[in-house]
C-alpha cells in the first residue's frame, strides 16, 4: 500500500465522538472548499457504522459480513466544505428492518450543514438477474498513467497539484481529457479506469466508500466535453456539485480496475447533469450513477 492510499483510508476512518456522531478531518484541496467525494465517503462511513453487522478484527471501517451491505444513497451538497475545519457527521437511524436499513446523515461545519446523505442497506438475497452490455473500452494497462498524461496538456504546478491530489488511485483516461481539447467540442461522453494504487482488505463497505469518493472526481468532464470547455483547471468554467446518487447492484473490489462509463445528456439554468455506470473489468455492472452540478462560465 503506498502512503497516499494510507493516508486516504486514514481519512475514511472517523472518529466516534458520540453514539451515532462521528468526526472526519479533510485533506488539502485543489479548490479552496473540500473534495465532495470525501464528504460522501465519509458519510458513508458514518452510515455503514451504526448498521448492524458482524466486525472483522483489523478492519479499517467495518465489516459487512453477515449484515447489510450498502446497496444505494442519494445525497444533497448544501455548502461549501471548510478545508481547514472538522466535519461533525451525525446519523439518524431511520429503519432498521428484516431486508433493508436505512441511515440519514447530516455533515455539520461551523454549526451549518454542509452535505445531506440518505443511504439504504439491504442483506444479500437471491431475485432476478439481468444487466446491459458492458461497452467497448481499451485494455486500461495500455493506457497512460496520471503523472504521464497530465504533464501532456497542462502547465506544470496544476499538473503537479491533480497528481498529489489522486496520488491514491491509479486514473487513466481512455481519450484525452476536457483540459487537454480546449475549444473542441465532442461527443459529451468520457470513459476513465480507475483502481486504488494498492491492495485493500476484503470489507465491502470500503470498497464502496472508495468508489463514492473517485465518483465525484470525473463524472461532469462530459459535461464540458460537449462545449469545448477545460474545467476548473483552465479556468474556463465554475463548477461544483449539487447532487449525486449512486446504486450499488454488484460486489466489486475497488483494488481491481473498474472502468467508469460517463455521458451528458443535458446542460441547462447554469447546471449540468452527467450519469455513468460503473463495469468490473469482466463485463459486470457494478454502480450506476448520476449527478448534477453548477457549471457557470466566468463573466
Amino acid at each position: 500500500m503506498n502512503q497516499a492510499l494510507d493516508a486516504l483510508l486514514d481519512l475514511l476512518d472517523l472518529e466516534q465522538i458520540e453514539e451515532d456522531i462521528f468526526r472526519g478531518m479533510s485533506r488539502s484541496a485543489l479548490v479552496p472548499r473540500v473534495f465532495g467525494g470525501q464528504v460522501a465517503a465519509q458519510a458513508l462511513v458514518a452510515a455503514g457504522r451504526t448498521v448492524p453487522a458482524d466486525r472483522s478484527p483489523g478492519s479499517r471501517l467495518r465489516s459487512s459480513r453477515g449484515g447489510p451491505d450498502a446497496h444505494s444513497l442519494h445525497a444533497y451538497f448544501l455548502r461549501p466544505g471548510d478545508p481547514g475545519a472538522p466535519i461533525v457527521y451525525t446519523v439518524d437511524r431511520i429503519r432498521d428492518g428484516r431486508s433493508f436499513t436505512t441511515r440519514r446523515v447530516v455533515a455539520v461545519q461551523h454549526g451549518q450543514p454542509i452535505f445531506h446523505l440518505s443511504a439504504s442497506f439491504q442483506t444479500y438475497e437471491e431475485g432476478l438477474e439481468h444487466q446491459a452490455v458492458m461497452p467497448d473500452a481499451p485494455d486500461p494497462e495500455t493506457l497512460p498513467t496520471a503523472a504521464e498524461m497530465l504533464p501532456r496538456h497542462l502547465p506544470g504546478p496544476v499538473a503537479e497539484r491533480l497528481i498529489e491530489a489522486r496520488a491514491a488511485v491509479d486514473l487513466r483516461y481512455a481519450d484525452v481529457p476536457p483540459w487537454g481539447t480546449v475549444g473542441q467540442p465532442r461527443e459529451p461522453r468520457s470513459q476513465v479506469w480507475f483502481k486504488t494504487n494498492g491492495k485493500l482488505t476484503d470489507d465491502p463497505l470500503l470498497h464502496v466508500c472508495l468508489a463514492t469518493y473517485v465518483s465525484d472526481m470525473t463524472l461532469l468532464d462530459s459535461v464540458l466535453l460537449a462545449h469545448g470547455r477545460g474545467g476548473w483547471a483552465v479556468g474556463d468554467v465554475v463548477g461544483a456539485s449539487l447532487d449525486h446518487a449512486m446504486w450499488f447492484h454488484r460486489p466489486f473490489r475497488a483494488d481491481e480496475w473498474l472502468l467508469y462509463d460517463q455521458e451528458s445528456p443535458s446542460a441547462s439554468g447554469g447546471r449540468g447533469l452527467g450519469q455513468a455506470r460503473i463495469w468490473t473489468q469482466d463485463g459486470r455492472l457494478a454502480v450506476t450513477v448520476i449527478q448534477e452540478g453548477v457549471v457557470r462560465v466566468p463573466r
